[in-house]
């Protein structure tokens, strides 16, 4: 994202290039076409432009387009939800005034936290943009034990599925969980394309993963709201677990995320097993500070004359 007018002419070039003219709704003439998917001159007639206005917008000129063009070029396109957004984004990235974001939060209120360790049945943590889980209820981090063991801080759901060996054990869908995690820090590119520890973060994980740059480099964007997730726990095995991702009103770019299982379900004693176990890790930690703290050596003072 250091150079936005390189990635609008990537993401622009890329998304005509999988639409083809019979999903476009025009005439395809002969089997010797010269490009994959449209032509510019296509997309500019279906988006109501001349044809040199969209090549200037192709080569990332997007600064000072308008809401209506940018419309028609999400149509025209078939941009999804999140490309639209994310084509949105760069267009605001683009432009000479764009003020830029605060750096992402680090830590929540108390009042939050409180929150979630009132969820006593279900895992719940908040993480923010960059995928840095920075607050969690006992069962989240019981659920996600394996990811804060890693010794690298913050703790990174993201940094920890492409650079940890042992990530295609805990994500039993391994690959959707890859491709997810780039396409939604790809979006949160395009929101917050100066971020310095997002920056680092991607330029890290492309350097040390061959995966993360082929999933870079599609340019795949995308909204993660709800779904299930497939997990294998090193303690309680294999859990299906539907999740909720709701962003918080009061928290501008934190996410509060929240793991169910259907009652009865072998997830939902799987769920139980789990509060059971991270509560009896819980007590051996505190007889251990306990037994650590009474054995440590007193000092005499010496007595006052």
């Amino acid at each position: 994202m250091s150079d936005v007018h390189a990635e609008i002419r990537e993401f622009l070039s890329s998304r005509r290039a999988r639409i083809t003219p019979e999903a476009a709704g025009l005439p395809a003439y002969g089997g010797n076409r010269r490009v994959a998917g449209l032509r510019r001159e296509e997309v500019a007639m279906l988006a109501g432009v001349s044809v040199d206005y969209y090549v200037r917008l192709e080569r990332g000129n997007l600064a000072g387009a308008s809401e209506s063009v940018l419309d028609a070029l999400a149509r025209t396109l078939q941009l999804d939800e999140a490309e639209r957004e994310y084509l949105f984004d760069l267009a605001r990235a683009a432009g000479p005034s764009r003020r830029r974001a605060g750096k992402p939060r680090q830590t929540v209120r108390p009042a939050l936290q409180q929150v979630l360790d009132a969820i006593s049945d279900a895992p719940a943590w908040v993480r923010n943009g960059r995928h840095d889980i920075i607050a969690a209820n006992r069962l989240a981090r019981a659920l996600y034990s394996p990811v804060f063991d890693d010794p690298h801080r913050p703790v990174n759901t993201t940094r920890y599925a492409y650079l940890n060996p042992a990530a295609d054990q805990f994500w039993r869908d391994f690959d959707q969980i890859t491709h997810n995690a780039a396409s939604m820090l790809r979006l949160e590119a395009g929101r917050n394309p100066h971020d310095p520890d997002l920056i680092t973060l991607v330029g890290e994980l492309s350097t040390r993963s061959e995966l993360f740059r082929r999933r870079w480099a599609s340019r795949d964007v995308m909204l993660h709201r709800s779904g299930v997730k497939r997990l294998h726990h090193p303690v309680v095995g294999d859990l299906d677990l539907n999740f909720e991702s709701m962003d918080l009103p009061s928290e501008p770019g934190l996410v509060l995320n929240v793991y169910t299982a259907p009652a009865g379900s072998a997830s939902a004693d799987g769920l139980a097993l789990l509060a059971s176990w991270a509560a009896t890790q819980e007590a051996e930690f505190a007889a251990h500070d306990v037994a650590a703290q009474s054995q440590r050596p007193t000092i005499a003072m010496p007595e006052s004359s």
